[in-house]
């Protein structure tokens, strides 16, 4: 498994010299591995999902031996980044991948280069290794494309303002100096709204029926707290998680009668609550404050 660098988030947009910034295209992270025989598709969880994207798969063949590339795969519909049909084509089994590759075709924004030629560039600065990356891929042309990038905050901050329509949600702030922090958050994220990433570790309710999430935020303390009502959409994604682990849960169901962990709801009290280990991230709107609850926006299944 490749351990793919991570972000910090900041609310302000960094000013320094020295900065790279990147638009943060709204899609799931992949890692593109083309080893001498094959090219494998890797989840930021370490899935491989090389099945789901068939065309992209197809595409990286053109890359040369020993290339592993980091980077957002995104889907374009009307003008715009469409994170829905990304999981759309994520969740497809490879039969109907084949079929969604043609109406609802990828694309791979790629923002850094790991490996080239079986050569390991982690350790170089990200302003050779991008060097590396657009000298890689512009050649090629899309669905592979490198992020634009700028040096120049005020373009940044255009950026930050007007890409939005596009399905843009904020900017990747990175050292030009900097090596790949690989499982670490050494670059910095900037979102355009207060969105913010929560670990879900569990849901209230049934396994068929989950009504809303247990979370943790990312500041203050760790004490998990209960998110407003799922939609219906959410709901059955929560049930497919449930579902999925399905072991898991026929034994947890055979111990109904045992006593559950329990999480205090506003206006409920305490409520008991069936746990997800591993954990699950979600994103949630005024992650910052604890009433009124979170608001789950969605899973990101690609973790």
């Amino acid at each position: 498994m490749i351990r793919v660098a991570l972000a910090a988030a900041v609310r302000d947009l960094p000013r320094a010299a020295g900065l790279a910034y990147e638009p943060k295209f709204d899609g799931h992270r992949l890692v593109v591995v083309r080893s001498a025989a094959e090219v494998s598709l890797q989840a930021r969880s370490g899935r491989i999902v090389t099945s789901a994207f068939p065309d992209l798969a197809a595409a990286a063949l053109q890359l040369p031996a020993g290339t592993v590339l980091d980077g957002e795969v995104v889907v374009w519909h009307a003008g715009r980044t469409d994170f829905a049909l990304v999981q759309r084509r994520a969740a497809a089994t490879a039969a109907r991948a084949a079929v969604l590759a043609q109406s609802l075709p990828a694309s791979y924004a790629a923002f850094d280069v790991l490996e080239l030629a079986g050569l390991d560039v982690r350790a170089h600065p990200y302003e050779r290794r991008r060097a590396l990356l657009v000298d890689l891929l512009l050649p090629l042309g899309p669905p592979l494309q490198p992020v634009p990038m700028t040096t120049d905050p005020e373009l940044a901050a255009t950026w930050y303002e007007t890409l939005p329509a596009s399905g843009i949600e904020g900017l990747v702030v990175k050292r030009l100096d900097q090596a790949y922090p690989a499982g670490r958050r050494g670059w910095q994220k900037l979102r355009h709204t207060d969105v913010r990433d929560a670990a879900v570790v569990g849901y209230t309710g049934t396994p068929r029926r989950p009504l809303a999430l247990v979370l943790v935020l990312p500041v203050g303390d760790e004490t998990p707290l209960v998110s407003s009502p799922l939609t219906a959409a959410l709901r059955r994604e929560v049930a497919e998680v449930a579902a999925a682990r399905g072991a898991a849960g026929r034994a947890d169901e055979s111990r109904a009668d045992e006593p559950r962990p329990t999480v205090t709801a506003i206006g409920l009290g305490e409520v008991p609550y069936r746990t997800l280990d591993p954990p699950l991230t979600a994103e949630v709107r005024h992650a910052s404050a604890r009433h009124p609850p979170p608001e789950v926006l969605r899973l990101r299944t690609d973790l």
